[in-house]
């Protein structure tokens, strides 16, 4: 089925193409539908084509080491999956399927290099747009980078969890020593003091239950916050691996688009010096 030049004005990539140079794009795309649960492509497949979305939902996903389905994207009217294979005329690195009855614009490389061939100018609008794009995926890798470990660990923390911090904090500072220490002094000066009279005199079986009881409790309470600090170690070195790991994938990505994008404004740069080869220059008598 044939595209309107309306459907792409709609598409950011092509927003600021001119009416003629969307006519010429609008002849060369076809739109395509596809059924609910239908598979667009799989990893594997022939970059040969990308897609714009014009209504629907696709999810894109791929498979991670453990043969899991991550979700990578689910583009919504006017974003497009597909075009960095289809740049690099590599296979596809993600599968795409179709959630519900969807429209897109099909599109491959022969569309775009005759809309660059017929309007070189079209380019440098199409690659404003990819830049702008570009930027906003560095910042949303900025800010992924930028997650904090401790907020995650402490909204993930139980009430129970909060107190066993609360104590082995207070059970390994001074304060403690020195509080436990003042006790210590003046109940045992007390009883010692009040001779036959005391509570608890020499050698004071009571308060040795009762630092019996104490250590008791005191101690499987610190295993409790060793091991949730244990967690929160792991916890750390799982959200670094993850960021970094991001990172280095993203980097590359955008790596590799630069260089798409360097080739192509070289092709618009001969195109344009051929351009003013071909045309006479005028004399003057």
């Amino acid at each position: 089925m044939t595209c309107s030049p309306e459907m792409l004005k709609g598409v950011p990539l092509f927003s600021l193409l001119d009416q003629e140079e969307t006519a010429v794009l609008a002849a060369q795309v076809e739109v395509k539908t596809f059924a609910p649960r239908q598979r667009i492509y799989k990893i594997g497949d022939p970059g040969e084509k990308a897609y714009v979305m014009a209504s629907g939902r696709v999810r894109i996903s791929t498979v991670d080491e453990d043969q899991q389905e991550v979700i990578v994207d689910e583009p919504g009217y006017g974003q497009f999956f597909g075009f960095a294979s289809m740049l690099e005329q590599t296979p596809h690195q993600t599968n795409a399927i179709a959630l519900e009855e969807t429209v897109c614009i099909e599109v491959d490389r022969n569309d775009i290099s005759i809309l660059l061939q017929r309007k070189p100018l079209a380019g440098m609008d199409m690659l404003a747009v990819l830049g702008r794009q570009f930027h906003a995926a560095q910042q949303l890798v900025r800010l992924r980078a930028n997650r904090n470990a401790n907020e995650i660990i402490e909204e993930e923390s139980t009430f129970g969890e909060r107190i066993a911090d609360s104590v082995a904090h207070f059970g390994g500072s001074w304060s403690f020593i020195i509080l436990f220490g003042i006790v210590l002094v003046i109940y045992t000066s007390a009883n010692i003091v009040l001779g036959r009279g005391a509570w608890d005199p020499y050698p004071f079986i009571l308060l040795n239950l009762f630092l019996s009881m104490l250590a008791a409790i005191q101690a499987p309470v610190i295993m409790m916050s060793q091991n949730r600090q244990d967690t929160k170690d792991r916890l750390r070195s799982e959200l670094d691996f993850d960021v970094n790991r991001r990172a280095a994938s993203d980097i590359q990505g955008l790596a590799r688009k630069l260089n798409l994008l360097g080739e192509k404004i070289g092709d618009i740069d001969d195109l344009l010096r051929g351009k003013a080869t071909v045309e006479p220059i005028p004399h003057r008598h």
